[in-house]
């Protein structure tokens, strides 16, 4: 295999491995309140036509890369416009074991001890 092939395999691997990560958190936390849908919605345009580039040019690089990103970014685009109920139902079948605290993350409400009234957690961070 030559450098270049290999240096390749290692970008797509970057590109993989950086979206991976607001994957989980999407389906650790159920919040997707910070993502813009404009701009994933652009990646995922953006994947799609460098997936069909790939084919057309019979880049395997390009190819295996842009499958797994689009799949991911895909994903994170689905989570960002999925309502609440839907988005713990897809959640709860990819992560069941997860805890409720963990899951309720982008949601918590905390009780404020001097007043009694519950508060957004999320302005106290």
């Amino acid at each position: 295999m030559d450098w270049v092939t290999v240096i390749g395999y290692l970008a797509a691997l970057c590109s993989v491995t950086a979206f991976a990560p607001q994957a989980w958190k999407i389906i650790k936390t159920r919040d997707t309140s910070s993502i813009s849908t404009l701009m994933y919605g652009i990646n995922v345009l953006g994947f799609a036509l460098w997936l069909t580039y790939g084919i057309l040019k019979n880049e395997w690089a390009l190819i295996i890369t842009n499958v797994l990103i689009l799949a991911l970014s895909a994903f994170i685009l689905v989570m960002t416009l999925l309502p609440r109920a839907k988005k713990d139902a897809v959640a709860d079948a990819l992560d069941p074991a997860a805890p409720r605290a963990e899951r309720s993350v982008g949601q918590a409400r905390l009780v404020d001890p001097k007043t009694n009234r519950s508060k957004d957690a999320r302005r106290n961070l």
